[in-house]
């Protein structure tokens, strides 16, 4: 049956919210920086090196209190250069450890493989840090604890003067040489009523998302376009000495391409769930096992390449800023073999087969449009059902939730009332 995955829509809703965006620190300023994810990520291995002795000894493991604790002690004799920087770094790398141990024993318990948090690595990123307390925001600049002010290459992005707002934390990362501040807010939104038509939404390779509308968002496919490039620096960097300066410049510009294909794909991907979001009532999707999917190594790069699962978290949040409702679609239901005009199933179906030929009532259409509109059509049977119990005042059971049961002579999907389509 089709499964509701949003909540239904309120007048008034408090969120918790993060607004990123690039600053411009000074050299001092960066200096600063560095020191405070360095400071994180020694006070998160050297956590990780307590618990795992302590659980090695007792099967237990001591929490992040109790960490930060012993840590403050340990400060003014072995680690007096922890006093340079905000006691936040530290005191919030530990929570995060805490949290890292918490999903190990969850791993345990579920039965999956078990693995300890692996150490945080120079090698492997600058990496980040959050801060808390006096947070203040403004138009061009923020302000952080131990920090000061600093410039914001963005202006009027992040929330400053506006009512029911209240900052949590900031927390500063790094990436391919930039340094970005993800301020995290607490916020009250007034949800409008959201008016648009209902749709079906199918996921797509060549296409991005084809609606049951006719629209379709193109798949930028940044990676396959980045591909020659990203072979290229990698070949460079690997040719070049370890420990040289032509090193670190080469794993820059490395960085730097791998960061161009990660903001195309998600400003397609934000672009995308925001329109379908904003004009849409209602939105069915595929609930497709993208896991099994990348098993074939002939579509396992460009489903990855899709991100997927990004656009369907996107749309499970937006669709509650926007006042819409996200259902999601049996995972074996055959929205591309079905027929969108009479019902017929087909038997098989290549992948190649871009264009959806009926054998029996001679339909030419679209395969991704033909499966959008067999989405659809759950909803419109979904509703349906929920018509007919009312009318009735009892209990009128549809075979299979809303999905419809097919004769096996005909293919036809089948109703109580008679044939449909």
């Amino acid at each position: 049956m089709v499964l509701v995955t949003t909540p239904l829509r309120t007048p008034n809703m408090i969120i918790h919210r993060a607004y990123k965006t690039e600053i411009r620190p000074t050299n001092k300023q960066r200096s600063l920086l560095l020191q405070h994810a360095g400071t994180a990520r020694f006070a998160y291995n050297w956590g990780l090196t307590q618990k795992i002795q302590a659980y090695q000894k007792t099967g237990k493991s001591p929490g992040a209190i109790d960490l930060h604790k012993e840590l403050n002690q340990l400060k003014p004799i072995h680690f007096p250069w922890m006093y340079e920087v905000s006691k936040c770094a530290p005191q919030e790398a530990l929570r995060d450890l805490d949290r890292a141990f918490k999903n190990f024993f969850r791993r345990l318990k579920t039965g999956e493989k078990p693995g300890f948090p692996r150490y945080k690595s120079r090698k492997q990123g600058i990496g980040s840090f959050r801060l808390h307390g006096t947070i203040k925001v403004y138009k061009d600049r923020v302000q952080l604890p131990r920090l000061g002010t600093i410039r914001l290459k963005e202006r009027d992005y992040l929330p400053y003067e506006r009512p029911w707002c209240r900052v949590l934390s900031a927390t500063v990362s790094e990436k391919a040489g930039r340094w970005y501040v993800s301020v995290h807010v607490e916020e009250r939104i007034t949800i409008p009523e959201n008016k648009g038509p209902k749709a079906g939404a199918d996921w797509g390779v060549a296409s991005l998302l084809t609606v049951s509308d006719g629209t379709e968002f193109k798949n930028p496919r940044a990676l396959s376009r980045y591909d020659r490039k990203l072979r290229r620096a990698q070949r460079s960097l690997s040719r070049k000495k370890r420990g040289s300066r032509n090193r670190a410049k080469a794993r820059l510009r490395l960085q730097r391409l791998h960061a161009r294909v990660a903001n195309i794909r998600r400003d397609a991907l934000h672009k995308t769930s925001s329109w379908l979001a904003k004009t849409k009532s209602a939105i069915v999707i595929e609930d497709l096992h993208i896991e099994c999917m990348r098993k074939n190594h002939r579509i396992a790069g460009a489903i990855s390449d899709a991100g997927f699962g990004e656009l369907r978290r996107q749309l499970a949040y937006k669709t509650r800023w926007y006042g819409s409702q996200l259902y999601t679609a049996p995972r074996f239901y055959p929205s591309s073999k079905r027929c969108s005009r009479c019902g017929y199933i087909k038997e098989e179906l290549a992948l190649s087969e871009r264009v959806f030929r009926c054998e029996h009532c001679g339909l030419v259409i679209g395969r991704d449009l033909n499966s959008s509109l067999n989405l659809l059509w759950l909803l419109v049977a979904a509703s349906w059902a929920e018509t007919l119990n009312a009318w009735l005042r009892r209990e009128v059971a549809t075979p299979h939730g809303v999905v419809p049961t097919y004769d096996a002579g005909t293919k036809h999907q089948t109703y109580p009332s008679g044939r449909i389509g």
